[in-house]
C-alpha cells in the first residue's frame, strides 16, 4: 500500500508539472470552449471522500442546458461542436488537476459520482469506496468500466483500493496518459 503522505506528494508534484507543461494547450482548449459556449469551465458538485461534496472542474464539452446527470445517460446531441474531440483526447479532464492540488481528488482513485446516482452511492457505501479520495483515473477506467454498470464499477474500485501501491499508481497514470481507458460513454441517439 502507498502511504497517504507519499500519494499526496506525488499528486501535487505531478499535477503542478502537468499544468505548467501543458499550459499552452490548455489555454487553447480554454479559448475554444469560451468561443463555443461563453462559459468554458464546467463546475459540478460531486461526491468526495467520506461523502463530502466538492466542486469538480472540467472543460465544457456539453451545451449549457444539458441536465446534470451521469454522462452515460446524456444524448450525444448535447455535445458542443468541439466537445467530441476534446472528450476523445481527454482534454476536458485537465482542470481536475486543480481539484487534485486543492486536495479534493487524487490522480488515481475511483471516479467521483454525482449525488443523484443513488444506486452507485449505496454500493460504494457497502464496499467502503468513499474511504479514499476520488481520482481522475484508475483501474476501472483502464478496464473500460464506466458508471453505467455500478456493481462492476464498485467491484473494480474495491479491487484497486485494496491493493494500490506505487507501481500501480504510476502504471494507471502511464496507461491513461498514453490512451488506455475511457470516460463514461455518451448515448448514441
Amino acid at each position: 500500500m502507498i502511504s497517504s503522505k507519499i500519494l499526496r506528494l506525488y499528486d501535487v508534484l505531478i499535477s503542478t508539472a502537468v499544468l505548467i507543461l501543458f499550459s499552452p494547450l490548455l489555454l487553447l482548449v480554454f479559448v475554444i470552449c469560451l468561443l463555443e459556449s461563453k462559459n468554458p469551465i464546467f463546475v459540478q458538485e460531486r461526491v468526495g471522500k467520506n461523502l463530502k461534496p466538492f466542486k469538480l472542474f472540467k472543460f465544457r464539452t456539453m451545451k449549457l442546458n444539458t441536465p446534470s446527470i451521469a454522462s452515460h445517460l446524456i444524448n450525444k446531441k448535447s455535445l458542443t461542436k468541439s466537445g467530441r474531440i476534446i472528450r476523445l483526447l481527454k482534454l476536458d479532464e485537465f482542470p481536475q488537476l486543480i481539484n487534485v492540488i486543492n486536495g479534493d481528488m487524487s490522480l488515481v482513485g475511483p471516479r467521483p459520482c454525482l449525488f443523484n446516482q443513488s444506486e452507485l452511492i449505496n454500493l460504494r457505501k457497502k464496499y467502503e469506496i468513499f474511504k479514499v479520495k476520488p481520482g481522475i483515473t484508475g483501474l476501472s477506467q483502464i478496464k473500460g468500466i464506466d458508471m453505467s454498470n455500478p456493481q462492476l464499477l464498485c467491484e473494480s474500485d474495491l479491487d484497486m483500493n485494496s491493493k494500490i501501491n506505487q507501481k500501480d499508481y504510476f502504471k494507471y497514470l502511464f496507461l491513461t496518459f498514453f490512451g488506455k481507458g475511457i470516460g463514461d460513454k455518451i448515448k448514441k441517439n
